[in-house]
């Protein structure tokens, strides 16, 4: 029989943004692949019709948001005693409040930079803590953290300089959690969509923008999430035992560089 290299199976993923698009696709995927998920998302009355097709011991629904500090630990610590440990991190949670730069309100940069750039690091730190104790116990099975950035991070984006500006400082974080915890066989890694047919990116797929956008995607089409979260759980998994601190582009070559 043939191993399956991108196998979860056993494993415990927290996903947030779990309710929609890319982390619901994540959440599909990983539990396919054997995972255990545990789901957070805002919009509780959309998380449960979201994890309803799934066996009820395989997931655990988490209502409420990525920016409080206190529900990323109890999160992490909750997880544990019911799935005995926690293996890894999608950080998916987003929210898009788009502005030219002079007409930006102090409340939409920050709204963004809380949820995309300070969420990120509470649930990187929450699961970091775990997978570092487990490590000076004596367990060296480490664990992989997935951060998704964008390829706004790396190129910029007209309309959404909070956006873009959190998605690079996402790639700070990846690169310094690699750094910092490789010696604990924790791999960290970023992933860089392009355009991926969401609720997020309505807009920019809408004909004022389409065919311009379009035409620097050498793949010529939007990506959809179910194609796109193939690479998340590889960067999950033992597929991927020697890559980290590193930024995969999964964007149909719409962001090409050395």
């Amino acid at each position: 029989m043939t191993k399956n290299m991108v196998s979860l199976q056993g494993r415990t993923i927290v996903v947030t943004g779990a309710a929609q698009g890319i982390g619901k696709a994540t959440t599909d995927l990983a539990i396919e692949l054997g995972a255990n998920v545990v789901a957070v998302d805002l919009n509780g009355e959309a998380l449960g019709p979201a994890l309803a097709g799934f066996p009820a011991e395989r997931v655990m629904k988490v209502v409420g948001s990525v920016t409080d500090a206190e529900l990323a630990a109890s999160t992490v610590a909750d997880a544990v005693d019911r799935f005995g440990s926690v293996n890894g991190l999608v950080n998916n949670a987003g929210i898009i409040r788009p502005a030219l730069i002079e007409k930006m309100s102090m409340h939409q940069w920050q709204e963004v930079i809380d949820v995309h750039l300070t969420g990120a690091f509470l649930w990187l730190q929450a699961v970091g803590r775990h997978l570092v104790q487990r490590a000076k116990d004596g367990d060296a099975s480490g664990g992989a953290i997935v951060n998704v950035s964008s390829d706004a991070g790396r190129k910029g984006s007209v309309g959404q300089i909070n956006y873009a500006a959190a998605k690079a400082g996402l790639l700070a974080m990846t690169m310094t959690a690699a750094r910092e915890w490789g010696k604990y066989n924790i791999r960290a890694n970023s992933i860089c969509f392009g355009v991926v047919e969401t609720p997020m990116t309505e807009v920019v797929r809408g004909e004022k923008f389409r065919d311009g956008i379009l035409g620097q995607i050498p793949l010529a089409r939007w990506a959809t999430p179910d194609e796109v979260v193939r690479t998340v759980c590889f960067l999950l998994s033992d597929a991927s035992s020697y890559t980290t601190g590193q930024h995969i582009g999964v964007n149909g070559g719409f962001h090409i560089s050395l």
